[in-house]
């Protein structure tokens, strides 16, 4: 069934209401729905609504909300991936994919050997990380949109990350300890995890030595180097599987 999301302040007690011009347009052009059709929202925050179409017209489409829930398909860990900004458009596929996975929050940040600068105008692809967040969200039906922080530089994620029960960086330079034995040793059970991947070319030396003195574990993610754009997946996957699923 398809799932929308609607801001907290069009749903009542029985009524929701969709004003979004691309909700409205992929209602009624796309999926051909008509008035009573069933579909799912999302306030995004805690609850999902089993609605029908009441009523449609120019504007907005009018939903009798049928059945209210708390999220059943989100997961109780939250992992934010701080992901050091890659060229081109690998950060839409991370951005989608890890929606996929469940992350709750994408951080990209700039760092030494990222490729791309911050000019002023990342902003925009911001906002197109946004769009396919909520487009990757709709389509495996999660009960919210994972945030898409605005930019940061490397010494800001260092103090954000402080905030997180627990710290991961993928490192390829790791020799010790793979992601799965820092999950597997924990003597802890973490409810908020942050993972951070380097760019292409990877850390810094000086960025891998202010992550080590800091409470994050380094980790690697295998025997093979991974992209930019597959770390952050791969630690994902790893992640949920251990200590989620």
């Amino acid at each position: 069934m398809s799932r929308f999301f609607a801001d907290p302040s069009n749903i009542g007690d029985s009524h929701i209401y969709l004003d979004s011009k691309e909700d409205i347009n992929h209602i009624k052009n796309v999926l051909r729905m008509k008035e009573g059709d069933e579909l799912w929202v999302s306030d995004s925050d805690a609850w999902e609504y089993g609605c029908v179409i009441d009523e449609m017209t120019k504007d907005r489409i009018i939903l009798r909300i049928e059945d209210k829930q708390a999220f059943a398909k989100e997961p109780d860990l939250k992992v934010t991936l701080f992901q050091g900004v890659p060229k081109g458009s690998k950060m839409d596929d991370v951005v989608r994919k890890t929606t996929e996975l469940g992350v709750s929050a994408i951080v990209p940040v700039f760092m030494d050997r990222s490729v791309v600068k911050d000019t002023g105008s990342y902003s925009k692809k911001i906002s197109r990380m946004r769009t396919i967040a909520e487009q990757a969200a709709k389509q495996c039906r999660r009960g919210m949109i994972p945030e898409i922080s605005d930019q940061m530089s490397f010494g800001e994620m260092m103090v954000k990350i402080g905030e997180f029960d627990l710290g991961i960086f993928a490192y390829e330079n790791e020799e010790k300890s793979t992601l799965k034995d820092v999950l597997k040793t924990l003597d802890f059970s973490p409810r908020t995890v942050a993972v951070i991947i380097g760019p292409e070319g990877g850390f810094s030396d000086a960025e891998a030595e202010k992550l080590r003195r800091s409470a994050c574990r380094s980790a690697s993610l295998g025997r093979t180097i991974l992209r930019t754009e597959t770390a952050g997946i791969a630690a994902l996957s790893i992640i949920m599987y251990e200590l989620e699923l």
